[in-house]
């Protein structure tokens, strides 16, 4: 409650932080915030055009001719997510190392801009992707409403790998980096670009011991199919993020002091 309570107390920093990352991003471009919109848009309707019009890539069982690039997106774009929020936490205090040193406030506003920003970026291009949805026909309707619940178990594990690793990367260099290539192995581990139908079973089997298989399926499984995910598949997901949350959560705690030096 007091971790809770300062953030509180320092929301307008957090907010300004936000805002200033969200302005530099565009800063000198002439089409500035626009590109928020022109990226992501470019990036459906490439999927689109290849995937549906030129290739025409079907999946079993999906009689959509668009079945295959809203599968493609629905796990890119997820998965995006997970990569800004998780993949940014891995260095948010070296980023901001002389901002730490210089200036007293609650080292966990740094994480948090971090998932407001991610989040931030991720409503405007999931919004514009589900705009693709309906005018393409394909939205799937009140079962869309079963992304939510989903995505408050992937900000869990999201955010609890994330500082989890950005603490001990403060003390281990190595960590950093060793997660960085995980993090590219881990996407083609990972059903996004291919279904798991067709691997051999073998190979299918061990997809089981793979967190995020069950996240992007149940993705996919909402956005694609049009139907409720497997709930059950979430649980292993789940129990992980509860438990890197608590375990970064502790670290972050133990050693805060520390890091400052260690900076």
């Amino acid at each position: 409650m007091g971790a809770l309570n300062a953030l509180w107390a320092y929301r307008g920093f957090i907010l300004g932080s936000v805002k200033r990352e969200f302005q530099t991003k565009y800063l000198n471009s002439l089409l500035g915030v626009a590109w928020t919109v022109i990226q992501p848009l470019s990036m459906i309707l490439v999927y689109t055009l290849i995937f549906s019009q030129i290739m025409q890539a079907k999946l079993p069982g999906v009689e959509s001719s668009f079945g295959y690039s809203i599968y493609l997106c629905s796990g890119i774009l997820t998965w995006g997510l997970f990569i800004e929020i998780a993949g940014r936490s891995q260095n948010v205090f070296l980023e901001h190392g002389n901002l730490l040193k210089k200036l007293s406030f609650p080292r966990l506003c740094l994480p948090v801009t971090v998932v407001a920003t991610a989040l931030l970026n991720f409503s405007i291009i999931f919004g514009l992707f589900t705009l693709f949805l309906v005018f393409t026909g394909t939205f799937p309707g009140l079962v869309y409403l079963a992304i939510l619940p989903v995505l408050v178990v992937q900000l869990i594990f999201a955010i609890g790998l994330g500082i989890t690793v950005g603490v001990l990367n403060v003390f281990f260099r190595d960590i950093g980096q060793a997660f960085s290539v995980i993090l590219q192995f881990w996407f083609w581990l990972t059903p996004i670009v291919y279904p798991a139908t067709i691997l051999p079973v073998k190979a299918q089997e061990l997809f089981v011991y793979n967190p995020m298989t069950g996240l992007m399926s149940a993705y996919q499984t909402i956005l694609v199919r049009g139907e409720l995910p497997d709930w059950q598949a979430l649980i292993p997901i789940l129990a992980l993020g509860i438990f890197f949350c608590l375990a970064g959560m502790r670290l972050f705690r133990k050693h805060a002091g520390e890091m400052v030096d260690e900076l």
